[in-house]
């Protein structure tokens, strides 16, 4: 049995949640039964510098870290919805993979 599988990742958890609602709502609207999302771990990208640019002075540090959100929708395959998923205006923040699985 094949299913098609849509992966996306981004740093902004609102725009990608409201990507993955966009899609289970048109698996919806054609009356396919959509497993997702599923919410896979964040990646968890961490740096610590010290805020002197010399390097002496007191020991204080700045902390950056940046999260990469991912998520996984299966859907069974269908043209008619992987045609108006492929349409979707998906913004720049979002890396969406779109994959047959068989």
């Amino acid at each position: 049995m094949q299913i098609v599988r849509i992966k996306l990742k981004s740093m902004d958890i609102n725009t990608l949640n409201d990507i993955c609602n966009t899609i289970v709502g048109i698996s919806k609207n054609a009356g396919l039964a959509a497993r997702g999302p599923i919410p896979l771990p964040t990646k968890i990208m961490k740096i610590t510098t010290r805020k002197s640019p010399c390097g002496a002075g007191t020991e204080t540090f700045d902390r950056f870290e940046m999260r990469v959100h991912k998520r996984v929708i299966d859907l069974p395959p269908n043209d008619k919805v992987l045609h108006s998923i492929m349409k979707l205006q998906i913004p720049r923040s979002v890396n969406i993979k779109i994959e047959m699985k068989g």
